[in-house]
């Protein structure tokens, strides 16, 4: 997915001030970008080597091993379906197959309007409630094929609106 957006500099540059340009900040930095952008952006990725002094492998390897951190973009809405034992059981993969369905994407891959991105997570401790998703920090539990489906309409909805 080619997508080209404009870095603000300023933003970005003052993530590295807050953090004292200091390398060994360099996963609480991605946090940061992670926020304003929703992703780490390639272009980016020089500006942190320059400031901060280090290699690029530095960089990638801290983006890619924690999966808060993405270099790819992400959509407005993340979804994190839960897989954990007791959600499984309780039907997390009829959950996960609507969205991706409804969606047209699969784990893993966000939508082309860059709308919603969907994850799968071992298990997020609400397992009474399952199966459970978390959508933009917010969990849905007892969860069955329709409601997964009307849950996602919610954040639908905003963008259609606008569209009329």
């Amino acid at each position: 997915m080619a997508i080209k957006i404009e870095i603000e500099s300023d933003k970005i540059q003052e993530i590295i001030n807050r953090h004292n340009s200091n390398p060994e900040n360099l996963l609480m930095i991605l946090q940061d970008i992670m926020e304003v952008y929703n992703y780490v952006p390639p272009e980016v990725i020089p500006v942190l080597v320059k400031e901060l002094n280090i290699k690029p492998s530095m960089i990638y390897s801290v983006a890619t091993f924690y999966k808060t951190i993405s270099l790819e973009p992400r959509g407005k809405h993340i979804i994190n379906v839960c897989t954990g034992t007791a959600c499984h059981i309780l039907g997390a993969e009829k959950i996960k197959s609507a969205f991706k369905e409804k969606l047209g994407i699969e784990e893993g891959q966000t939508s082309e309007d860059l709308m919603f991105s969907l994850e799968s997570v071992r298990c997020i401790g609400c397992c009474a409630s399952g199966p459970v998703i978390i959508v933009d920090k917010k969990i849905y539990g007892a969860l069955n094929h329709s409601k997964a489906l009307e849950i996602l309409e919610t954040y639908e909805k905003p963008l259609k609106e606008c569209e009329a």
